[in-house]
This record gives structure tokens, C-alpha cells and sequence, in this order.
């Protein structure tokens, strides 16, 4: 398991402990564990809004799905557009999926259920060792006892706001990867996670 704190880097003992809900080997990756092709999706819509090439892009508030990335990919960020606007509430999304505010890790799990990849809600201690260990190559958990966040895509979805916020408030919200470095300074010891093939 990689800790992150402080900033620095510290690789510890920590195994892969198999994932609740988690993506897994599929026909289209050839049991391989890797995901599919990209969604054929060409046109962005309202609800599903996307944008050429593979990273996210935040515009007033709403993220932007990149047409090359895997449909889960594209799914976990049109669910967090869902709640984006949503107030923070202590234990919210926990108790189920659809909530009136969500928590840190509440938030997380929503996007995760939104994307396919997680069927229960988890909280941050949880969060610690679900599915896979590291940074992926589409999303990252962060996560430690006290906190969780996520990136997917290059933009950052996280009730702890490190940069200017569309709308503001408290809650969920989108923000740009260059927060990441503040976030993982906020002196909690991170783990990053990931789901298979993602």
C-alpha cells in the first residue's frame, strides 16, 4: 500500500484486499481485469457532457467527461454532476446511495455506484483497503481514517475545497488536480487506491 502524508511518500507493508462491488475481469478485457474500449459516445449532451481527448475539464461548476475515456470513467463523473450542488452532511450517502448531502466518503461511493464499480457505500477507513493499491491510470482514491477524495480524469472531486468552488457552499465539489499537492498536505496520512483496470 502506498501512504501518502504530509506530501512525502512512504511505501509500507499492505496487501490488496479484495474490493466490495469492485470492477473486475470481464468479457471485453478478456478476463484480464483491464477495462474495455472507450464508450462510442461522439456528442456531448446536458446530461452527459463530454469533451475531446482523455483528461476531464471543469466549465461553471460542471465537469466535462473526456470522449476517450472508458464509459465507467465517463459515468463517475456524470454521477458526480449529479450531487455537485449537494450541502455536506456528516454520514451522508452512507446509509444509501441517494441522500439529501454527502460526507467525504459518501461522495466518493456515489460516483464509484454511479460508475459500476462499488455497490455498497464505504466509508474513509474502508476506503483504506478497498480493491487496488497505488495511483490508477483513470482514478485515484485518497483516503486515510479521517478523509477521502477522489480524481478522475485530472480533476478532483472533494467536500474539502482547496480552490475556488462553482457553486460554493459546502459539499461536493469539482476542482481542478493542481489542488491535489495542498490536499495531501492537510497532515492526514493518505493511502491512494484505485479500482481494477482503472
Amino acid at each position: 500500500m502506498l501512504l501518502l502524508g504530509g506530501g512525502s511518500q512512504a511505501l509500507a507493508a499492505g496487501g490488496g484486499a479484495a474490493a466490495r462491488g469492485s470492477g473486475s475481469a470481464n468479457a471485453s478485457s478478456g478476463g484480464a481485469g483491464i477495462s474495455g474500449p472507450a464508450h462510442p459516445r461522439t456528442r456531448s449532451t446536458k446530461s452527459h457532457p463530454t469533451v475531446p481527448g482523455t483528461r476531464a475539464k471543469i466549465i461553471h461548476g460542471i465537469a466535462y467527461a473526456p470522449a476517450a475515456a472508458p464509459i465507467q470513467v465517463q459515468r463517475a463523473i456524470w454521477a458526480g454532476n449529479k450531487i455537485r450542488t449537494k450541502p455536506y452532511i456528516y454520514g451522508g450517502g452512507h446509509g444509501s446511495f441517494n441522500d439529501s448531502g454527502y460526507d467525504c466518503s459518501g461522495s466518493v461511493s456515489y460516483v464509484l455506484h454511479g460508475a459500476g464499480l462499488l455497490s455498497t457505500p464505504m466509508d474513509s477507513s474502508e476506503f483504506m483497503s478497498w480493491d487496488k493499491g497505488g495511483q490508477g491510470h483513470w482514478m485515484t482514491v485518497y483516503t486515510s481514517p479521517a478523509h477521502a477524495f477522489i480524481v478522475i480524469a485530472g480533476i478532483v472531486f472533494d467536500t474539502s475545497h482547496y480552490a475556488s468552488t462553482t457553486p460554493g457552499g459546502s459539499g461536493p465539489r469539482w476542482q481542478p488536480e493542481s489542488m491535489v499537492r495542498s490536499q495531501l498536505s492537510d497532515g492526514n496520512s493518505y493511502a491512494a487506491r484505485h479500482p481494477a483496470g482503472y
